[in-house]
């Protein structure tokens, strides 16, 4: 008996046995009704006494009505079962064989996937009416349907290449608000920080010499360096994922390589030292080599720049069962250990590398999830214990004065089930509104839990980039966040062009490094206010977030939950006001980690359509309808002085401005009314250009306890920039879904300037702050942080003293 006759003789055997316990008519009809009556049972039991415990009858009404669903359920389930019978078996395998094939090609939404099955089914259809004598078989109303079905399918796929193929599609028009003042604010006239410095820059690596996939890892190392053992920071290094992971480096988490890039700059030195570091990426794309321009930048103006192998921490396919996870904190680990290897090389004299370093001017960067890292590095650093288990030493105390956030992830590491907070160090965070990878503003939530509180000058700053994407930090990286095969997915029409991204890294960074590690606060302007460096930045919306060790705030909004108190001891009230409360700030997804006061007036119902809004001269509004927000300073609030700045950060807020005009807060007196005549139908309007959103305005007083008041617009400054909205996907241009959230911009005004406006107020007697919303029909804002500041400097001769 040869194998095929065996293997239909086991078949038919098999059936045979099946077909003998296969249940009857009559088995089947007993478990229906079994299966019937005891769920019925059950149901019926459990409406009994939710009725009686509810003691609500109508509980009993609502069962009745679940009832019917779910017999009218079970005749649509069975038709659609009945109907995807009738598919024919060849189709239908194809189909349950192509629906998870395609789901799994990363087009960024599904609907793309069943278009496409549509698609190649029309397509393949359409096609068999070439077969040699077929079509003339055909009848004419398959001939018709074949035709028909070929044209569809040629199309559909030529629509979906062309779709892939355009760049992208253009948003509804935007106004840049800072643009529209920048004449008022003078641009810093000294040279660029992203121009080269004088050092010559020599490069080299060093690591375990030991790597099995890169040569300048292995033999090309210039120093070589221990391992060191992970087991107290990674787990899942194991299964499929951990055997391809050490298949693929050649090492376990026992033994984690200490690799590098170095850019250094030629000389003596000793020169401050940076650390980079990339974020999650496939592992055997490496990442680490992407930040050579920084490196080449910051090495001719005097830092030694090392890039940070940590490829091996990354994802790869075998991680579809799952891998690494919340492995954060050993990214942020493996940067304290770099800067022991870097302190123990700077303290041997025996070492080319000896007294190269200033060990107290050190500052980490990181990209992704190496911008949360950099984080937790910071944290570690001032522990002489892990937070998680307190057996495992730390205590490395190095000299971090500061940490650059670059698109970072926030919260995938919380120690003591916390999020990471640190203090004393600098901070710097920047994101572009194009980011299809992280897609909120997440360095801002981290921006919110650093802290001064020792007397050295430090500052945090926050950089929002209209048209900036997640990849373009890195060279690497580039422009396709989803790493999409079919990258024409992405909308990429609003993307700026990755050379101008990294200027903007390169001005940012290097300027960030000059304050922060070489005290030249003349940079400092250009944290608070981009238009400072609109000589050495590409045009797009910029968004500045800003605070120093020397501001105070009368109203930060985390103190309670009374609408009427602020921080100080002071009180607040608004009038008129159609939003009107306090609470937590949302972005895209998760806390930001602050509370803040939310405003929104409305005017829409005073003068209709006879006032102009648009032009210059601005409707009056008398006071029982112009809306405000008034901060009243208590006695013990601190005051200003001539030396101060007034400053505060402003949102716009995607929520109605006129929220009680729907939903519950509108009455239905149909009855009371009488029958709206009908409209008189009339010819369609052509439909106009979509204009864009102007910015809004309003009108700021200063009172002092006097009476004596001055007042100015915020447009002196800048007006308010309008939500900033993206569409990273071309298939939300089908949704007409934009992707927004509200990112606050720092406003500032010189006291002393204001105060000439009126000799008889005095500043030092300030009472009230008084935010007129009488420059814009309608809104809805964010208020935040209102304090002072004292004046930045404008060169280190009058720098901050450290």
């Amino acid at each position: 008996m040869n194998l095929k006759s065996l293997s239909l003789h086991l078949k038919s055997w098999i059936g045979l046995q099946l077909k003998k316990v296969k249940p009857g008519k009559r088995s089947i009809k007993g478990a229906s009704i079994g299966l019937l009556v005891g769920s019925t049972f059950f149901f019926t039991i459990e409406l009994i006494g939710m009725s009686i415990n509810f003691n609500d009858r109508w509980i009993l009404v609502l069962g009745v009505l679940v009832v019917l669903a779910a017999v009218l359920a079970s005749y649509l389930s069975s038709w659609l079962i009945k109907k995807i019978h009738e598919i024919p078996k060849a189709y239908k395998i194809t189909l349950f064989i192509a629906l998870p094939l395609l789901l799994q090609v990363r087009f960024g939404d599904f609907r793309i996937s069943l278009f496409l099955i549509l698609v190649l089914s029309l397509l393949g259809a359409g096609l068999t009416i070439f077969k040699p004598g077929h079509f003339k078989k055909m009848t004419s109303p398959k001939k018709s349907a074949a035709l028909l079905g070929l044209v569809l399918g040629l199309a559909g796929i030529g629509s979906f290449f062309y779709f892939l193929g355009i760049r992208g599609l253009d948003m509804p028009p935007s106004i840049n608000a800072a643009s529209l003042s920048k004449e008022k604010i003078s641009p810093l006239t000294f040279d660029s920080p992203a121009s080269p410095g004088t050092f010559e820059v020599e490069f080299f690596t060093y690591g375990s010499g030991k790597d099995k996939r890169r040569k300048e890892f292995s033999e090309e190392v210039k120093y070589q360096t221990a391992s060191v053992d992970g087991t107290a920071f990674l787990d899942e290094w194991d299964g499929l994922s951990g055997k391809y992971r050490t298949f693929s480096w050649g090492i376990d988490f026992r033994e984690l390589p200490i690799n590098g890039r170095v850019w250094k700059p030629k000389g003596k030195g000793p020169f401050p030292l940076v650390l980079i570091v990339h974020g999650n990426h496939p592992m055997q794309d490496y990442s680490d080599p992407g930040y050579e321009y920084l490196g080449e930048l910051l090495a001719s103006r005097g830092f030694i720049l090392v890039s940070v192998d940590e490829n091996f921490l990354n994802g790869s396919w075998s991680d579809i069962f799952g891998g690494l996870e919340k492995e954060n904190d050993a990214r942020g680990w493996m940067l304290l250990e770099h800067l022991r290897q870097w302190k123990t090389w700077n303290e041997d004299s025996s070492h080319e590398l000896f007294g190269q370093v200033n060990m107290d001017r050190l500052a980490l960067i990181g990209h992704s999830r190496g911008g949360e890292a950099v984080g937790h590095a910071a944290m570690l650093n001032q522990l002489d214990y892990y937070p998680d288990d307190a057996s495992i030493p730390l205590g490395y105390h190095f000299g971090i004065q500061s940490v650059i956030a670059i698109a970072p992830v926030d919260g995938q590491y919380k120690p003591g089930g916390s999020l990471t907070k640190f203090s004393n160090v600098s901070y710097f965070t920047i994101h572009g509104a194009q980011d299809q990878d992280v897609e909120s503003f997440d360095g801002a939530k981290q921006f919110e839990r650093i802290t001064f509180s020792d007397s050295v000058y430090r500052f945090k700053a926050g950089l929002y980039v209209a048209n900036a994407n997640h990849g373009q930090f890195n060279s690497s990286w580039g422009d396709n966040d989803m790493l999409a095969t079919f990258s024409g997915v992405l909308n990429r029409g609003q993307l700026m062009d990755a050379k101008e991204q990294e200027t903007i890294a390169q001005v940012y960074i290097s300027a960030f490094l000059e304050a922060t590690l070489n005290q030249k606060y003349e940079y400092l302007p250009l944290f608070m206010d981009s238009r400072k460096a609109r000589n050495w930045l590409p045009e797009t919306i910029y968004l500045n977030q800003f605070e120093d060790s020397r501001s105070r705030y009368w109203g930060r909004f985390d103190e309670d939950f009374d609408v009427l108190t602020i921080s100080e001891g002071g009180k607040a009230i608004g009038k008129n006001l159609s939003v009107w409360k306090e609470g937590e700030v949302m972005p895209k997804y998760g806390l930001k980690g602050t509370r803040a006061v939310f405003l929104g007036w409305n005017y829409e119902d005073f003068g209709k359509d006879s006032l102009d809004w648009d032009g210059d001269q601005k409707p009056y509004l008398p006071d029982s309808i112009r809306a405000s927000y008034t901060l009243t300073l208590g006695p013990e609030s601190f005051r200003p002085d001539s030396s101060s700045v007034l400053i505060f950060s402003l949102a716009e807020s995607n929520e109605s401005s006129n929220p009680k005009s729907s939903g519950k807060w509108v009455k239905n007196n149909d009855e009371n009314q009488e029958e709206a005549e009908p409209k008189e139908e009339s010819e369609p309007e052509e439909k106009e250009e979509e204009k864009p959103l102007t910015p809004l305005d309003l009108t700021l007083e200063l009172v002092d306890t006097e009476g004596k008041q001055i007042s100015f617009l915020l447009s002196e400054f800048s007006p308010l920039q309008r939500l900033i909205q993206s569409r990273v996907m071309k298939i939300q241009f089908l949704d007409k879904k934009d992707e927004t959230e509200s990112i606050f911009q720092i406003f500032q005004f010189d006291l002393e300037k204001l105060a000439s406006r009126n000799p008889d107020f005095q500043l030092e007697k300030l009472h009230q702050i008084r935010f007129s919303f009488d420059r814009s029909e309608q809104g809805a804002v964010i208020l935040d942080q209102i304090g002072l500041m004292p004046k930045l400097p404008i060169n280190s001769e009058n720098s901050p003293s450290l």
